[in-house]
């Protein structure tokens, strides 16, 4: 890789690495190794060994499959947690923004995927045996599905509701509908049909 103008060959390395990350440009990717330039050499060590721990000491939660730093999580760790209550989502990142609500009391099941015929993910791809054998135990009253609304997330969900019916457990999806401060006549055809689908009595 060619240095970039007015950088060390490490300045540029860096920039790019940096560059290559969601959501971080060019420009954002330079005003971080300038930062990190101008830094105390403790506070870039911290980070350094931040990064190496968190690629080191993170693994799946042997549970669940959610993101922990023990063989179980902390949220299937949790005696207070409903464990009779499963929420059923496709990556871990859906766990941290349904707990930012604060509503669900339940255990959750990451399936760390959806099935998709075009990249070839079918489900033994997919975290669903484990889902299987944890209703098995018995302890599974409910299993909510709560993959994404587009073309693979419904698959998922159609897919695991047809096998989890011999299973004999209550089998839930979450309500897509009209988001708070928006306007019906600014909602598209499909949402406001799973706003009337998903309709509660008052």
């Amino acid at each position: 890789m060619a240095n970039i103008k007015g950088y060390s060959e490490w300045m540029s390395k860096l920039v790019e690495a940096f560059s290559h990350l969601p959501g971080i440009g060019r420009r954002s990717a330079e005003r971080i190794v300038f930062y990190l330039l101008k830094a105390r050499t403790e506070e870039v060590q911290e980070l350094s060994n931040l990064l190496k721990d968190l690629k080191e000491k993170t693994f799946f939660c042997e549970t669940c499959h959610n993101f922990s730093d023990e063989k179980t999580c902390y949220i299937c760790r949790d005696p207070g947690r409903d464990h009779g209550l499963v929420c059923v989502v496709e990556d871990p990142k859906d766990v941290v923004a349904i707990e930012k609500t604060g509503m669900f009391v339940g255990v959750y099941h990451v399936l760390l995927g959806a099935l998709s015929a075009l990249e070839g993910i079918g489900p033994a791809e997919l975290q669903i045996q484990g889902l299987m054998e944890r209703i098995k135990k018995g302890r599974v009253r409910e299993v909510i599905l709560a993959t994404n609304p587009n073309t693979e997330g419904e698959t998922t969900a159609l897919y695991l509701a047809r096998i989890l019916k011999s299973l004999k457990v209550k089998v839930s999806r979450i309500a897509h509908g009209i988001p708070v401060g928006s306007m019906v006549e600014y909602a598209d055809q499909a949402t406001l049909s799973r706003a009337l689908e998903g309709r509660v009595p008052i």
